[in-house]
């Protein structure tokens, strides 16, 4: 079986997305895999320009055939060339020839691959460690040092890639293993897939089956330890929730995370709530969200969403470059210098490192303003409702909550990685409209979140109760009383009396440690011991006689 780099590279992401792929399944499309494939396939060939720049034209070679010996070969650069191994295949980007300086000394190949973004991650050696596994089987020498050309400057990283042959062997087997059999394997959904062509599909079978893998909180440790006690759907799971009073010494703790409170808030489609949590902002609410570059951390697109006495204050500030960043920072704080008494809400973790981040690069607001105090104190929602709040939503995304609470976005697809299109194709075209997307697209965001707040502050504020069971807005259940009278078996009644007994007695709890087996060593020890003191207490020590008889 060959694998090929194509397969190898779906495997890193996923399984299913590599099966698929090796049975020559189409994609029901994703734009933003459509949009990264044309992204490196572009970015390749720039690159390729670049280091035919470098040399002669006597010393550049486009595609070399198979059949060509390399090792007598004239060229100094070859593109696109292909390696056929014993167990892999490849093209590779580009590879260096630097021929021998003596005869002891072999030929040496170096191997080059193209990454279009700025961070590179594991999967991304790895496939510079393969590229150099099927270089070195057509060449016969092993090849142990590798090249990456990424990013916006066309950094050069130098990688050896003898330290990775373990994993490398190790994943190429698990590849094939996976390409040879005739069943897919488990589908899982999992980060890649929103940059996935399979997407739809994978998604709309994880919806028939009510798998795990929808829940996406869920770890895949957390999942195969439900798998083994036979927990498959999420359905299955929301049954297994019992509300469990909390020892004395955890009670200042926060509650941790319950997967089944999840599962149950979705199957019951209400609001499921732990504990007695109390949201309160004694302020002004700024709303804002941030879009940004991650590749680049390049923070683009601040946006505000202010109540105010007369009306509904929105405002956007836009970076064109990175120059632009600190202005926007400084307009946005100066804006905040603007609201009585501003109290910042924000819906991740993402706008609390862009905060940390933008007063490293440009500095702290002025200690005691108003814009210092917001910084200082601002409100994390999801890190509140997290473990307290459970809404019925496969995901805590504001997208997903913000969705089910009946907001609505202009873009069909509304996600990260539609703005981040959105914000490339800008910088290439400056078309005002695309502009105006992202600009609609985050401050539709901020009014999600506003949304999500006052829903939380209805249900959580100090000194009420939320809304059980029917009134104005969605239904809230207390976790506390979830489930305590669905869990346990109907009434059972019987003209027999002793059928009664024996039903109630099947939800009896043994504890087995209360259960003694005959032949453990630590009894026949202590039953030899007794019987020995029994022996011992019996054994005649004195004679008697009768003289009256």
């Amino acid at each position: 079986m060959i694998i090929t780099s194509h397969l190898f590279e779906a495997y890193l992401k996923c399984p299913t997305k590599c099966f698929l792929r090796s049975r020559g399944e189409a994609g029901t499309g994703n734009a933003y895999a459509d949009w990264v494939r044309i992204q490196n396939e572009s970015y390749r060939k720039r690159g390729i320009q670049r280091l035919a720049n470098t040399g002669s034209p006597s010393e550049f070679a486009i595609r070399p055939p198979p059949t060509e010996k390399v090792k007598t070969a004239k060229w100094r650069l070859a593109i696109d060339f292909a390696t056929a191994g014993k167990h892999v295949e490849s093209t590779v980007h580009a590879v260096e020839r630097i021929p021998s300086e003596g005869r002891a000394a072999p030929t040496q190949f170096i191997p080059t691959r193209f990454v279009v973004t700025n961070k590179l991650n594991r999967d991304d050696k790895l496939l510079l460690a393969f590229d150099a596994l099927a270089l070195s089987q057509v060449t016969g020498h092993e090849v142990s040092l590798g090249k990456i050309v990424h990013g916006d400057d066309y950094a050069t990283l130098k990688t050896k890639t003898a330290p990775m042959a373990r994993e490398l062997k190790k994943l190429i087997d698990k590849t094939t293993t996976l390409v040879s059999s005739n069943s897919p394997p488990d589908l899982i959904l999992n980060r890649h897939c929103v940059e996935c062509e399979f997407q739809t599909q994978c998604r709309q079978k994880a919806v028939e089956k009510d798998d795990l893998s929808l829940l996406s909180s869920m770890t895949e440790k957390e999942r195969k330890k439900f798998n083994i006690k036979g927990i498959f759907t999420v359905t299955q799971l929301s049954f297994t929730f019992r509300p469990r009073r909390r020892p004395k010494r955890l009670r200042s703790k926060r509650e941790k995370y319950h997967h089944a409170l999840k599962a149950l808030a979705i199957q019951q489609k209400k609001i499921h709530i732990v504990g007695n949590p109390q949201l309160k902002i004694e302020g002004t609410p700024v709303y804002f969200d941030v879009e940004a570059l991650p590749d680049r951390d390049f923070y683009y697109l601040i946006g505000v969403r202010v109540n105010t006495a007369d009306a509904v204050v929105q405002r956007s500030f836009w970076a064109d470059n990175v120059g632009d960043e600190g202005k926007a920072w400084r307009d946005f704080l100066d804006m905040l210098a603007e609201v009585e008494n501003p109290i910042l809400v924000h819906y991740g973790s993402f706008e609390t490192t862009f905060l940390k981040r933008m007063a490293e690069r440009y500095g702290e607001p002025l200690e005691g303003s108003r814009a210092a105090k917001a910084v200082k104190s601002a409100l994390n929602l999801l890190s509140f409702l997290f473990a307290q709040v459970y809404f019925p939503t496969h995901s805590n995304a504001l997208k997903d909550i913000g969705a089910w609470l009946g907001c609505k976005w202009s873009s069909t697809t509304p996600s990260g990685t539609q703005s981040i299109i959105w914000r490339t194709n800008w910088e290439q075209s400056s078309d005002p409209s695309v502009k105006q997307n992202l600009i609609t697209y985050n401050l539709e965001d901020c009014q999600a979140l506003e949304v999500l707040t006052e829903t939380l502050l209805r249900i959580c504020s100090p000194g009420q109760r939320p809304n059980v069971e029917g009134g104005a807005g969605p239904e809230v259940a207390l976790a506390g009383n979830s489930t305590s009278r669905d869990a346990l078996w109907r009434r059972f009644s019987s003209p027999i009396a002793d059928f009664e007994v024996i039903n109630k007695a099947a939800r009896w709890d043994y504890q087995r440690d209360r259960v003694y087996v005959r032949n453990d060593n630590v009894l026949k020890r202590a039953r030899s011991t007794r019987m020995v003191r029994i022996k011992r207490a019996t054994r005649i020590n004195k004679d008697v006689y009768c003289t009256d008889l």
